[in-house]
């Protein structure tokens, strides 16, 4: 793998308007390669927030502090009153893979009015049954957020610090909060696009980094394992193949994180790399389908 694999996409980015602002690129056995249009800064990774989020939830379970089958309530039990029928059945792993059936629909880019996010959130009624249809929100990654800060005592981004943030080299990292002080938990995170890299190297070598298991490695797996149909959606095909515990399931064994205007993390074990884009374009689909073309399928070939 050389600097020339990225001339194909870097003219395409030049040509379509992709919006590139960095590009990283891992392979085992290779040095790595990466491209900017600009400085790297930290930029908001929007719905990238939402993996982290879900490995945070998988540290605490294999902490003991929590199971992926325990239901929201259970660690809230004060919001009992105010549920919405049948809230009381839904688990920290259907609000992750966006399959609680809430009718709740919050992004972080949405003013809050509500005193209290989670209340309005329990209190808002079910569209579907509990586990029986996708619908992407963030409310069921917010939920998850508060979940973990009960639990430990610590926000998410507090309780990563020492068990992922502090290992990679990720120093400080801005995450925004609702007016409660809670991280959004599914989005404004900010990190550089090298930073995002590790992250992504880090799942690709199933959790380890420099000899330390700093994710379960089995969480890691179940990350994709666990994923729900999403065969239904009409964004585009690279949609339709299903979302995990926090991950968009691509074809073959890729999985990706996503992140509105163009923050992309490709992982592909079976080529071995982690392909991580920041950018700003409007439509992003373009940009995932350049990344794909141009460079995942040169090093899987």
């Amino acid at each position: 793998m050389t600097a020339e694999l990225l001339d194909d996409f870097l003219q395409a980015n030049r040509d379509d308007e992709l919006g590139l602002y960095g590009i990283c690129v891992h392979q085992d056995g290779s040095p790595l390669i990466e491209a900017r249009t600009r400085s790297d800064d930290r930029v908001n990774l929007y719905s990238v927030s939402k993996t982290f989020t879900s490995v945070a939830l998988g540290m605490a379970a294999a902490e003991g502090r929590l199971s992926l089958d325990d239901r929201l309530l259970d660690h809230f039990p004060e919001l009992r009153a105010i549920a919405a029928d049948g809230v009381e059945g839904v688990t920290l792993r259907q609000l992750t893979t966006m399959t609680s059936g809430t009718s709740h629909e919050w992004f972080a880019d949405v003013r809050i009015d509500a005193a209290d996010l989670l209340h309005e959130i329990v209190a808002a009624p079910l569209s579907a049954p509990p586990g029986t249809a996708f619908s992407y929100t963030g409310s069921g990654p917010y939920a998850v957020g508060r979940v973990i800060a009960r639990v430990t005592g610590a926000d998410v981004r507090a309780y990563l610090m020492p068990r992922l943030f502090a290992p990679l080299d990720l120093h400080n990292p801005a995450w925004h909060t609702c007016p409660n002080g809670y991280p959004f938990a599914e989005s404004d995170l900010f990190l550089r696009t090298h930073e995002l890299a590790r992250f992504a190297q880090l799942l690709l070598q199933n959790g380890e980094w420099e000899g330390r298991q700093l994710v379960p490695a089995d969480y890691v797996r179940r990350m994709t394992a666990e994923a729900v149909d999403t065969s239904d959606l009409d964004y585009g095909g690279r949609w339709t193949h299903g979302y995990g515990l926090g991950v968009w399931i691509d074809e073959g064994d890729t999985y990706r994180m996503d992140g509105r205007y163009g923050q992309y993390a490709l992982i592909s074990p079976s080529a071995r790399a982690a392909i991580t884009v920041t950018a700003h374009v409007e439509d992003d689909r373009k940009l995932l389908e350049a990344l794909h073309r141009l460079v995942l399928n040169r090093l899987e070939g």
